[in-house]
């Protein structure tokens, strides 16, 4: 029974285990043969500090392993059940944990103060002038040789500790190749994370929640995306497979048979698109627009130099004393305050935050919700399961539902669709059209012989936003026909017939590469699969290669390759994720850190010898093809439905190669490239993640306006209809 589980520790442990072992008895041997001229406490407490601390961390690993065992035990009892016992011992587990790196701690500053009586006491020549650590200076031999030792042993599991992890068993030699129990690891994992960094961010009432909610479904989902681990692949593997996909895609062979995005649609949108920025009034994308001044800049914004200021500014529901959202707002948009009618500042999941602007001299309503901003939103965001949708949800579709597969469900992204549902009843409450009692607010702004009488309606947003918009403009539609939505990078939230059905009043604009527009729960599936194909595809993938093509991934500070395509050895593509030759692109590098060069250097000596673990799984039985069996295909099922954009697609795409620089470097640059171009899109092609380093770059929402400027610019059409010289 103790030899298997001595089987199940980790080496490195095994290793720090025995050397921490070695402080204790070398330091206890030096305490008994110190000299008793030299036997005072300044001399001896060094080393009693370091044993004491040294039998700690024994303690502390065992007890580790031991909570560590209950755990994997206690989900591979139940692995698909989130029981109340399981995140006991999780936590149990975790806190012992966090001890033993508290010691870890304690022991590299004793090891650093042990080198202080040896540094004080040892002259210049290295020969000790007086007493070391219990031993006098004509002290030889081998209790001199034993003193040598103890210090390297204690600088060498100080340090050691620092860079080994936690873990003293494997988890594999629990899980091994089990996808439940792998998912249910991590779902812990994610679920008690997010609640700490929630209750760090002043959210504490998500810590005491044992019930299920919101964060144990987002837990859920980001457990099963790192369901990759059952096929035995690492973190680091799985980052290099990523780092080898590298789309190609031919913008001008891909669209030269598309049609060019519609002038007035484009035209609008751009226009529009300062009130969907506009919307983010939090610090957050200040330090993408000005990284340097950011906090100067979200201080001017707030209004919070000029408190006087704030009985002019609107009130907005859940906005802070001074009404500094709303100062932002307005002053991001250039716009007087009695323009903005209506808003709410919401710091809750589910609940989308935005802001109701009448331009009059436009005769038109703009409504603007924010995107991804606070930890909440993120919530929304991981909700990302299909739920089916409602007769209500989907009122505006009422002219196209003969179209529709009456027989079938209908399915949005579950998260979208709770906070779509709850900003209609913020914007129009529940009564419904035509009854002659009380009118939500757009009906007494909007309906007849009211203020705002046959005024249009804009929805806009971006990221999050824009996917909220679409849901919200579908549910308005048949009580304002006069009403029109543009989602900037939005998520996909609907199922195929709906994103036709709302065609007519719903575009999605999306930015060459970004990576928001192509998330969802079957691509990044889909993504994992790709990225362990991709990896198994070169028998040489040796270690070195490995480590540079994460660090590739991580830093995105290459020029895009679009040139070479790597096909499957059966003959078929990886689908629309296209693949460079890993060893080529590597070596059109332009900089390599050093410390990567030489473990490439020393690697290549044993590259006849070294072959990739994944190179030979190709038999059904093994893990990796287990675990490609469990990814959705591309086709729909009633069980995962597949999302998509909502609406008219608009994809715009640079002309020739779009140089990107890393993110710590280019972060506020708006674009290099100059020339964009603007088409109609198929939505089935964003049904896959396009690895790139501007993937998330392309998602600011700036370089979005930026490029829609640019395609207006090449058309002569642009005119900025909301500018200050057309306000009366």
């Amino acid at each position: 029974m103790w030899i298997s589980r001595l089987k199940r520790v980790r080496r490195t442990i095994m290793v720090l285990g025995v050397t921490n072992f070695a402080v204790i008895v070398s330091g206890g041997v030096l305490t008994l043969v110190s000299n008793p001229d030299c036997d005072s406490a300044g001399q001896l407490f060094p080393i009693f500090a370091v044993c004491i601390a040294a039998g700690v961390k024994l303690a502390a690993m065992v007890k580790v392993g031991t909570t560590q065992e209950l755990m994997a035990m206690t989900i591979m009892d139940s692995p698909t059940q989130n029981s109340l016992e399981r995140k006991l011992k999780y936590k149990t587990w975790l806190w012992w944990t966090r001890f033993a790196m508290v010691i870890t701690v304690l022991q590299f500053i004793g090891a650093t103060y042990l080198m202080f009586p040896v540094a004080k006491f040892v002259s210049h020549d290295g020969m000790p002038r007086d007493c070391v650590l219990g031993l006098s200076p004509d002290t030889r031999g081998w209790k001199q040789t034993l003193q040598v030792a103890f210090l390297i042993t204690v600088c060498f599991v100080a340090l050691a500790q620092c860079f080994t992890g936690s873990d003293i068993l494997q988890w594999r030699s629990f899980y091994a190749t089990q996808d439940d129990a792998w998912k249910a690891h991590y779902q812990e994992v994610f679920d008690h994370g997010i609640r700490e960094v929630l209750c760090c961010l002043g959210r504490r009432e998500y810590m005491g929640v044992i019930e299920e909610d919101e964060v144990c479904s987002v837990a859920r989902l980001l457990g099963d995306l790192v369901s990759y681990r059952a096929s035995g692949t690492g973190h680091l593997e799985f980052l290099a497979g990523l780092a080898l996909l590298q789309n190609n895609s031919q913008f001008p062979e891909s669209y030269e048979d598309c049609m060019e995005a519609p002038a007035f649609h484009l035209q609008e949108a751009a226009t529009l698109h300062k009130f969907a920025e506009a919307a983010y009034t939090g610090p957050l994308l200040d330090v993408g627009r000005n990284p340097a001044l950011f906090l100067c800049t979200w201080i001017c914004r707030q209004g919070i130099l000029t408190p006087w200021s704030r009985k002019w500014r609107p009130k907005l529901d859940g906005d802070n004393w001074w009404r500094g959202h709303a100062a932002a707002f307005l002053k991001f948009i250039d716009f007087p305050a009695h323009v903005l009618r209506r808003g709410r500042i919401c710091r809750e999941k589910c609940k989308a935050t935005y802001f109701v602007v009448v331009l009059h001299y436009l005769r038109c309503v703009v409504i603007a919700v924010r995107g991804t901003e606070t930890a909440e939103d993120l919530i929304t965001d991981g909700l990302g399961r299909a739920c089916s949708l409602t007769a209500q949800d989907l009122d505006g579709l009422t002219n196209h539902i003969n179209g529709m597969d009456s027989s079938r469900m209908h399915y949005g992204h579950s998260g979208i669709v709770e906070a779509a549902r709850d900003l209609f009843m913020q914007i129009e409450g529940d009564s419904k059209f035509g009854e002659s009692g009380s009118i939500g607010f757009l009906s007494s702004l909007i309906g007849d012989g009211c203020e705002c009488d046959g005024y249009s309606i804009r929805i806009v947003g971006h990221s999050l936003g824009g996917a909220i918009a679409s849901l919200l403009g579908i549910r308005l539609r048949c009580r304002f026909p006069n009403l029109y939505v543009y989602a900037y990078g939005p998520l996909p939230c609907v199922d195929s017939d709906v994103a036709d059905a709302c065609s007519e009043f719903v575009t999605s604009i999306v930015l060459d590469n970004e990576f928001s527009s192509r998330l969802s729960y079957g691509s990044i599936r889909r993504l994992q699969v790709a990225a362990i194909k991709v990896l198994s595809q070169d028998p040489k993938a040796d270690t070195a290669l490995i480590f540079r093509l994460a660090r590739r991934f991580l830093s995105a500070s290459k020029r895009q390759q679009r040139q070479n395509v790597i096909e499957e050895s059966s003959g078929e593509a990886i689908p629309s994720i296209i693949v460079d030759d890993s060893r080529e692109s590597i070596q059109q590098e332009d900089q390599i850190h050093p410390i990567w060069e030489e473990a490439e250097a020393e690697t290549r000596q044993d590259d006849e010898e070294f072959v990739n673990p994944f190179h030979d799984m190709a038999s059904a039985d093994n893990p990796v093809s287990q675990f490609m069996g469990t990814v959705p295909k591309r086709e729909e099922d009633d069980e995962a439905p597949e999302m998509f954009l909502p609406g008219l697609v608009i994809h715009i795409v640079p002309e020739g190669d779009n140089m990107s620089v890393p993110i710590w470097r280019g972060w506020a640059i708006c674009d290099v490239t100059e020339r964009y171009k603007a088409y109609v899109a198929n939505r089935e092609s964003f049904k896959e993640i396009m690895v790139s380093p501007s993937m998330f770059l392309d998602h600011l929402p700036w370089r979005c306006k930026h490029a829609m400027h640019k395609v207006l610019e090449s058309r002569n059409l642009f005119c900025d209809l909301t500018s200050e010289s057309d306000i009366v």
